[in-house]
């Protein structure tokens, strides 16, 4: 009983600091940028004819002058229509350019391959990397390039998912709580992670690296690349702010989400050991609190639940509303049986003993 009792003081001792930090620590985040260089936005496409139009769009609504833009997309052997789709779409928009990939660089493979490719074709010093499936904000640009420094290797935004769906919810929500956490943690100058859907990397920072040729392949790119940068002792800037805030559309099924969370989970290896002290400590809640209730009185066993579900509600809603999203009080309730089971059903099938599956390709 005793361990048990200390596991859950030091969860509600971190718990109490994190909302203190995400109170406290804010960042203020530059929104004036005096000069607008060329910039490249790599977009690697694979079977995304339903939603590139979207992303594509979007960045056509930049706030940035266009004759310092250019949009490269590259092709990643799509068997749909994809490339048709988007050669229609840019055929009087001189800025973007769509190529079909066909060779492998190196040791790059998948979608690390394609913005290898694309990261030789770019003509400017600024590589903004996006997914196909993603809306980016009018002012996206011109917040990521206010903070770009000459010691700052990679500079971040923030990502959630946009549907009707009470599913499309429950992601949003897991979403920005993952990354509320990361954030209190990157606001004390400690890299953590980037996104490869809404990132800036520099060229020096990219070339340093040796390019995603260079670099062992990974499932999770975004997250290896990260790594190197940093270990190039590059310094990185993650913002929380509507301002740069991506929608990406949501796993259509608990099955598409579970791949999806495979892979990120192949990714949590590349993370410091801080953060994965942070995601473990909470992992474990429920193995250590389900038995709990045979050595201890239900008020207290119950009231533990309750202060958990209390404190993460109140740090998910204060995340949310620095990025003017909301959630009811209904939706954040229902969150924790949906965690719950996301959980567990994530380790199970991590541990299955099946090929990862990613964009009708799978990995070993």
């Amino acid at each position: 009983m005793m361990l048990k009792v200390i596991y859950f003081a030091i969860l509600f001792s971190v718990s109490l600091v994190i909302l203190g930090l995400w109170v406290l620590n804010r960042r203020r985040y530059r929104k004036q940028l005096l000069v607008f260089p060329k910039v490249s936005i790599l977009i690697a496409a694979r079977n995304e004819e339903q939603t590139i139009i979207r992303c594509l769009k979007a960045i056509e609504q930049l706030d940035y002058p266009r004759d310092k833009i250019e949009v490269l997309i590259g092709d990643d052997a799509s068997t749909d229509n994809t490339y048709r789709v988007v050669r229609q779409f840019i055929h009087d928009k001189p800025q973007f350019k769509c190529v079909t990939i066909t060779q492998n660089l190196g040791m790059a493979r998948g979608k690390g391959n394609v913005l290898a490719h694309l990261a030789h074709m770019a003509t400017s010093n600024y590589f903004f990397i996006t997914d196909a499936d993603i809306q980016v904000p009018p002012t996206w640009i011109q917040i990521m390039m206010a903070h770009v420094r000459p010691y700052i290797g990679i500079v971040t935004g923030i990502t959630t998912v946009n549907g009707p769906r009470l599913f499309d919810k429950m992601q949003s929500i897991d979403w920005i709580y993952a990354l509320g956490l990361f954030q209190v943690v990157t606001d004390l100058d400690l890299p953590v992670f980037t996104m490869g859907n809404n990132m800036l990397i520099t060229r020096e920072a990219y070339e340093a690296t040796g390019g995603y040729e260079n670099i062992p392949f990974s499932i999770t790119e975004d997250a290896k690349l990260y790594q190197e940068v940093v270990k190039r002792h590059f310094h990185t800037v993650n913002i929380f702010d509507q301002s740069v805030l991506a929608l990406s559309t949501p796993a259509v099924d608990m099955g598409h989400l579970l791949r999806q969370r495979r892979r990120w989970m192949e990714g949590i290896s590349h993370i410091p050991y801080y953060m994965s002290a942070v995601f473990i400590l909470y992992s474990c809640f429920y193995p250590v609190w389900i038995p709990f209730f045979q050595e201890t009185t239900p008020l207290f066993y119950w009231g533990i639940l309750v202060a958990k579900i209390t404190w993460q509600s109140v740090f998910i809603w204060l995340c949310a509303r620095r990025v003017n999203l909301k959630f009811n009080v209904w939706q954040l309730l229902v969150y924790e049986f949906f965690m719950m089971f996301l959980g567990i059903a994530s380790i199970i099938y991590y541990l299955l003993p099946v090929k990862i599956a990613w964009k009708q390709r799978k990995y070993a």
